[in-house]
């Protein structure tokens, strides 16, 4: 593979795979932690609507959500999603149901005593969450939620079938140029392995802090 293609193609796949990878956590993430509040909310409505976002979502393949966005809603709605942001969207909306259950269940695991150490000290209930269970659940939610990054970094790969210019979509138009398959789809493998690696670490630094935070907390 010449320079020129790696700097032509491949390096402006990697930006796109990287603004796809921040966009959609940085959307997963709010719907996450959203959702998955809502989820321990003491209204049942609130708790039913939240669980019906959840069950559909996880349910629903990323891929076909896409599509959908991009290709069904345009004449529904009138305009036209690029499909950067279709992309980003879906991506978004499916991987936040999914990290949402990881949130609950985190928020759910704070012993009840803290829970009720909250409530005698007269705080609200956004003073509890942000002040008490929050801290207390992020040390739980950081190694699945890594696992749901890993597992969205690699899910942008869906995007080249829009035709947005990913790392992937770059690897298919180099190899149709040179007949390479080996070394190109083997660079690729190098980048997706070397993004998930920082990710890897960045996570288990943020895990390591926020567990020294906890027992501060705690105490």
């Amino acid at each position: 593979m010449t320079a020129g293609l790696w700097q032509n193609w491949v390096l402006p796949g990697i930006w796109t795979t990287l603004q796809l990878l921040v966009y959609g956590a940085a959307l997963a993430a709010v719907v996450a932690f959203t959702v998955g509040t809502a989820r321990t909310h003491r209204s049942r409505f609130v708790r039913f609507a939240a669980a019906a976002y959840t069950e559909v979502f996880r349910g629903v393949s990323a891929l076909v959500l896409m599509f959908w966005l991009f290709f069904v809603v345009p004449p529904l709605a009138g305009w036209q999603l690029l499909p950067m942001w279709a992309a980003v969207l879906a991506l978004g909306l499916s991987y936040g149901a999914y990290g949402a259950e990881v949130v609950r269940g985190a928020l759910n695991a704070v012993p009840t005593a803290q829970r009720e150490a909250a409530v005698a000290l007269s705080l609200t209930p956004w003073q509890r969450l942000r002040l008490v269970l929050l801290p207390q659940a992020l040390p739980e939610m950081l190694p699945p939620l890594c696992n749901l990054l890993i597992e969205l970094l690699k899910g942008t790969a869906l995007v080249s079938l829009l035709g947005v210019g990913d790392v992937s979509f770059a690897a298919y138009l180099v190899r149709l140029a040179t007949q390479e398959s080996a070394q190109i789809y083997g660079a690729v493998l190098v980048v997706y392995f070397v993004i998930a690696m920082v990710i890897i670490r960045a996570m288990k630094a943020l895990e390591r802090r926020a567990k020294t935070r906890v027992g501060a907390v705690v105490r």
